[in-house]
């Protein structure tokens, strides 16, 4: 980019490329779909179970769980319970109002990645009207720590537009089967080109579980309600969880929680038993016959195509 184009040009540059970027993601993403498909249409869920104080149940067997898919039951294929290793993006908002809350941001972070298993790949994105990767795949701790101290603090939010670039990373040059992103942030995103619905599909498409941490006490009320319903929204369709702590210091427990959740997810497969080849999303829900407790998994998938 030409360091002697005003500001704001620059800007309406990168939105540009942001938007090419995102279609052009999705367009591959299909792609890629469907020509998956040839190999298998075994349909993957990671599943988590939580009693009535929000533990993680483990040791289950498989005959507690019923998938439905449209309202139909399907046949489990695929049953397991394991820590296996993942590709972790961290996509951390650096928008003006943070730099307050920095310092406690980066540490949770780290402490979500220390939790973690030690074979996960993690990268960081920043983010403010526009977002970087500020580090590449690594699972090094001190290059992950150094990384987010050299973040800095300015300007408005977009956070969809990272998000999408964290799906793009996640979908290319990420090694590990199983796929998160969690985002941080403190406010209404207010600067994104991409639109809330074509970002839950793009994470769809690429069964990415986002997780997300809102620190919106400070917003104004009708701000912070529109911020929170974004997160929940994302978090829900892809199978994660959203957080809305009313004090920053808080967000030290909840990294290191999302970790064990991450490490202790039920894998269930199952081949669909609607073989019409119709692309249209299917609705998915999963049952566990124990007694008081709460089932997340993603909402649905889009077939692949034939």
């Amino acid at each position: 980019m030409d360091s002697k184009l005003p500001r704001s040009l620059c800007m309406s540059l990168h939105r540009a490329l942001a938007a090419f970027s995102i279609a052009t993601l999705m367009l591959a993403q299909e792609s890629s779909v469907t020509t998956f498909r040839t190999e298998s249409n075994l349909v993957s869920l990671n599943v988590s179970v939580f009693d009535e104080e929000g533990r993680i149940v483990k040791g289950l067997p498989q005959s507690a769980f019923t998938v439905f898919e449209d309202n139909q039951k399907q046949e489990i294929k695929v049953f397991r319970q394991e820590d296996v290793p993942i590709s972790l993006g961290l996509v951390i908002d650096t928008s003006a109002s943070m730099s307050d809350k920095r310092d406690r941001v980066n540490s949770a972070a780290l402490a979500m990645v220390k939790a973690s298993n030690p074979d996960d790949e993690v990268f960081v994105i920043s983010f403010s009207e526009e977002a970087f990767i500020t580090q590449d795949f690594t699972s090094d701790v001190g290059r992950l720590e150094s990384s987010l101290r050299k973040l800095g603090s300015r300007g408005e939010t977009a956070m969809r537009d990272a998000l999408s670039l964290g799906l793009d990373h996640l979908r290319t040059p990420a090694r590990k089967d199983k796929k998160v992103l969690l985002v941080i942030t403190d406010g209404e995103d207010n600067s994104s080109i991409q639109k809330q619905e074509n970002l839950i599909r793009a994470a769809h498409l690429s069964n990415v579980i986002i997780y997300g941490i809102g620190l919106l006490a400070a917003e104004a009320p009708a701000s912070a309600q529109r911020a929170k319903a974004s997160l929940d929204a994302l978090t829900l369709a892809t199978g994660g969880r959203s957080w809305f702590p009313n004090n920053v210091a808080d967000i030290a427990k909840i990294t290191p929680e999302i970790a064990h959740e991450i490490r202790n997810q039920y894998v269930i497969g199952y081949t669909p038993s609607n073989t019409s080849g119709s692309s249209a999303f299917r609705t998915i829900r999963v049952e566990v016959s124990a007694p008081n407790v709460t089932v997340r998994t993603r909402s649905g998938y889009y077939p692949r195509a034939r």
